[in-house]
């Protein structure tokens, strides 16, 4: 799995550099993977009404969908160039939540040594809002 990690941590690297951050100077990229075994990528793009922004990983959540995609998310890798350990924002885990269907999907993260850092939704969203069926 490490190596995959670290591939998900490289793609979503390599996606940051399209990112359009011109008001937070804060470019990031996600990579997301699903149980299909397809990878969808995201970078965050702003908008002057700062509320109209769209973060990385809700971007690459959002291509998922649109693409037709059906399985469970199963992992998520996230990269910021400004940095290490560029965690989802609050908005960002609930959509991980709604989409996931189980909080064990593992969340990635760079460390300092530009190692994967390997957490799962629960470890950062305990309490995520969802309905009971």
């Amino acid at each position: 799995m490490d190596i995959l990690y670290k591939n998900m941590l490289l793609k979503a690297k390599e996606i940051s550099k399209n990112a359009y951050s011109p008001y937070s100077n804060f470019p990031v990229g996600a990579c997301i993977l699903y149980e299909s075994g397809k990878m969808y990528l995201g970078c965050n793009v702003e908008n002057a009404s700062y509320g109209l922004s769209i973060c990385a990983e809700r971007n690459a959540m959002s291509t998922a969908i649109s693409e037709g995609e059906k399985t469970k998310l199963k992992a998520i890798a996230i990269y910021s160039p400004k940095q290490k350990m560029c965690m989802p924002c609050g908005a960002c885990r609930q959509w991980l939540c709604e989409f996931s269907n189980d909080d064990s999907i593992k969340i990635i993260l760079e460390e300092k040594k530009e190692e994967p850092k390997v957490l799962t939704l629960k470890d950062i969203f305990p309490f995520g809002f969802k309905f009971d069926e």
